[in-house]
């Protein structure tokens, strides 16, 4: 080993120290200065894990007073805390085009064929059900669908080949039934 590495090893040791420090010291009101700007707890405890997120990330800049250390966390939970406002501001916005965009659609009236082809896909195993989904809803190719699902190409062509043969069974059947009546 080098006199370097052994210098940025201890380097960072120290920041693991200092981050682990200021994280006791201060993570309780870190929590409470989080709950208090925002509605929901829950969310104040997923910003405080950003907070460490990040603070760990730059632990190397975690200045190695005490005071100095909480005064610098803040700054990070204060930056969290405003990108997370950002970024609602840009979820309700979009939700707002969104909603705009779905209201501007003719309305979708399913047929009598269209909730029976629903009936029998929900019939489906789950892992035929997705794939035929991803194929004929969605548009995808089977090499696609097959890197959307986590399989291999070759798997997912035999499941949506078996969805095929037991959907037309299934319509068939359905449909059978009917002209008995």
């Amino acid at each position: 080993m080098t006199a370097e590495h052994d210098t940025e090893t201890f380097e960072a040791s120290e920041a693991s120290t200092r981050l682990e420090a200021a994280y006791l010291a201060n993570a309780a009101d870190l929590l409470s200065y989080l709950g208090r700007r925002v509605a929901d707890r829950a969310d104040a405890a997923d910003l405080l894990g950003e907070t460490f997120l990040v603070a760990a990330r730059r632990a190397a800049l975690i200045p190695r007073d005490e005071e100095q250390a909480r005064m610098w966390l803040f700054g990070v939970a204060r930056r969290v805390l405003a990108n997370a406002a950002r970024g609602d501001v840009r979820r309700v916005r979009l939700a707002a085009r969104l909603r705009e965009q779905v209201a501007a659609l003719p309305p979708e009236l399913p047929t009598d064929d269209a909730i029976e082809v629903r009936a029998a896909i929900e019939r489906l195993p789950v892992d035929q059900a997705e794939v035929v989904r991803l194929v004929l809803w969605d548009g995808f190719t089977l090499a696609q669908a097959a890197a959307i699902v986590g399989a291999s190409e070759p798997a997912v062509r035999s499941r949506y080949q078996r969805a095929r043969a037991t959907l037309r069974a299934l319509l068939h059947e359905h449909h059978s039934g009917r002209s008995i009546r």
